[in-house]
C-alpha cells in the first residue's frame, strides 16, 4: 500500500505540466463533453504507466532502445502535434450535424497516448523520481505493480480535475464559438509542436 501511495504522489507530480495533452483535454471537453476529456487524459496516463513500468521493472533493453532513438521519436511526436494543431487551426465551420457528432473515444485515447509516448526522456524522469522516493530497481513484482497502479491513479486524478474544470467553465459560460475556440487551441498545439523541434535543434547544436 505504501508503494501505491508513492505512485499516486509521483503521478500527481507528472500530471502538473499539462502540455499538448492538457490542451487536447480542455478542447475536447468543451467541444464534445466530459467523456471525451476523460478518454483523452486516459491515453496520456497509459503512456506514463508504460514508462513507469520500464523504470520500475528495469527493462533496460527497452529503455536503451527508446533513449537511443529519442531524437527520431521526439520529431515524430512534434510532427503529430503540429498536424493536430493545424487541423484545428484551419478547420472550416462545422455543419449542425457535425457539431453533434462525437469523435470516437478510441481515437481520442490513441491520439493522446501517441503524444505521451513520444517522450522517451520520461524514463529518466521516472527513474529520478523513484530514486528520490527511495524506490529501488529490486522492489519486487507486487510492489512494482502497486507503484505503476499508483502512477495511473495519480495522473488520472489530474486529468479528471482538468476535465471537471473545463466542464464547469462550459456550463457557466454557455455556448462557445467553436470555430474561434478551435483556432485558439490549434495555435497552442502548433506552438507546442514547434517547441519540440526547437529543443531538438538546440540539443543538436549543443552536441
Amino acid at each position: 500500500m505504501d508503494y501505491l501511495l508513492r505512485g499516486i504522489f509521483i503521478g500527481l507530480m507528472f500530471g502538473i505540466p499539462v502540455g499538448a495533452v492538457g490542451v487536447l483535454t480542455v478542447q475536447r471537453t468543451l467541444r464534445y463533453g466530459v467523456k471525451a476529456g476523460l478518454f483523452t487524459g486516459l491515453g496520456s496516463s497509459a503512456a506514463d504507466c508504460f514508462y513507469a513500468c520500464v523504470g520500475v521493472f528495469g527493462l533496460t533493453l527497452v529503455s536503451d532502445f527508446l533513449l537511443a532513438s529519442q531524437n527520431i521519436i521526439n520529431i515524430a511526436g512534434g510532427t503529430f502535434i503540429l498536424i493536430m494543431g493545424s487541423r484545428l487551426l484551419f478547420c472550416k465551420t462545422e455543419s449542425r450535424k457535425e457539431k453533434t457528432e462525437v469523435v470516437g473515444t478510441a481515437k481520442m485515447f490513441l491520439s493522446s497516448f501517441a503524444v505521451g509516448i513520444t517522450n522517451p526522456a520520461a524514463i529518466l524522469t521516472f527513474l529520478f523520481a523513484f530514486s528520490y522516493f527511495g524506490i529501488s530497481a529490486d522492489a519486487g513484482m507486487m510492489r512494482g505493480i502497486f507503484l505503476v497502479c499508483g502512477v495511473l491513479i495519480g495522473t488520472y486524478i489530474w486529468w479528471g480535475a482538468i476535465t471537471a474544470a473545463a466542464w464547469f467553465v462550459q456550463k457557466k459560460s454557455g455556448a462557445f464559438n467553436f470555430q474561434k475556440m478551435n483556432r485558439c487551441f490549434g495555435t497552442l498545439l502548433c506552438l507546442f509542436g514547434m517547441v519540440v523541434f526547437l529543443r531538438q535543434i538546440l540539443s543538436g547544436i549543443n552536441e
